[in-house]
């Protein structure tokens, strides 16, 4: 280690070498930004204070019961990796020494992700008993058949990590947070739906406030795009092209089904899914039907393209949902985004 006193010879110390990991200022340049942050104090909600008391596993079976856990799971194969993907892009804010606000707001959608996280696993481990969904020993047949999704599940968005962890430090914030987008319009949709449709009283209250995390969240990449756009490099507007359709075809696991072709799963997955997702509604939790989740990501992405469209970004085609664009078939697991 250079133990060298500077001090000893110069009367101020040299330039900081940079990315230095503090700012050491609060500049404050973007409105918008600022009365997201106060929102996202007004509304934060706390998980364990939600009428946990109104529920009763026991009206459910077992099959509903891991059927619906297994909704859970899925969602948190993207929640459970969402704390960590924002907490490198909050780390990125400070490195690139970014507005005041900007630093807040990333913190911000960390805090809600750990949230969303953490009401997955509660609702999970309510229903099986048991804390873990990849440990946990199904009751039922469909049970066995779910868990096996899970397993693969689990396998396919751990292999994401590496390649984001490869990007965050390679991408500027404005190609990040175009991913982000991608994710939050999505979501923001869906969970209001299922807030409206669940007749479970906890579950209701989750969804509503996850989806207004969501539009918050929205809100952020929305702003950022209407401050970085203008200026935006054009070697940035091809990898934003690129990351929209590697968001597509990662988001869809969730969020509408699988494309075979880019996540690695047995070809009984879907029906796997099917069936659960089925035996979920019977039990009155509201996982929007095939042609309404289609109908939903169809709507996401031409909010999307609405958005990239003003600033002249082209737009990948996406021909499951009907979208014509310019053609991307090269999402190489290792140079995209994921989006969580």
């Amino acid at each position: 280690m250079n133990k060298e006193k500077l001090a000893q010879s110069m009367e101020f110390p040299p330039a900081t070498p940079q990315p230095n990991v503090y700012p050491l200022s609060w500049h404050q340049h973007t409105k918008k930004l600022e009365e997201i942050w106060d929102a996202s104090q007004r509304e934060y909600w706390d998980v364990k204070k939600l009428p946990w008391d109104t529920f009763k596993v026991e009206k459910y079976t077992w099959e509903q019961r891991e059927a619906i856990a297994y909704w859970w799971t899925l969602l948190s194969v993207f929640d459970a990796s969402a704390p960590p993907v924002f907490a490198a892009a909050m780390i990125k804010t400070y490195e690139a020494h970014e507005e005041d606000a900007v630093r807040r707001c990333f913190f911000s959608v960390t805090r809600d992700e750990q949230n969303h996280e953490q009401m997955c696993g509660m609702a999970i481990t309510r229903f099986l008993e048991h804390p873990d969904p990849l440990t946990y020993q199904p009751r039922t047949e469909l049970g066995r058949r779910l868990q096996k999704n899970a397993q693969w599940l689990y396998y396919n968005g751990g292999r994401y990590w590496s390649g984001y962890k490869t990007a965050v430090p390679k991408y500027s914030l404005a190609v990040l947070f175009s991913s982000f987008l991608m994710g939050e319009i999505a979501a923001a949709t869906i969970f209001h739906q299922m807030a409206a449709g669940c007749t479970e009283p906890v579950f209701k209250e989750a969804f509503r406030n996850i989806g207004k995390d969501e539009g918050r969240h929205m809100g952020i990449c929305l702003a950022l795009m209407e401050r970085d756009y203008p200026k935006l490099p054009p070697e940035d507007r091809s990898i934003i092209t690129k990351q929209i359709r590697a968001g597509y075809l990662f988001l869809s696991a969730v969020l509408f089904e699988p494309p075979m072709d880019f996540w690695d799963l047995p070809d009984d997955f879907i029906d796997n899914q099917r069936a659960g997702e089925a035996v979920a509604r019977s039990a009155g939790f509201a996982i929007p039907e095939y042609e309404a989740k289609k109908a939903n990501w169809r709507g996401a992405i031409l909010n999307l393209k609405g958005a990239l469209d003003k600033y002249g970004i082209p737009f990948p085609a996406i021909p499951e949902v009907g979208i014509t664009g310019e053609e991307v078939s090269d999402v190489d697991l290792d140079d995209i985004i994921p989006v969580f």
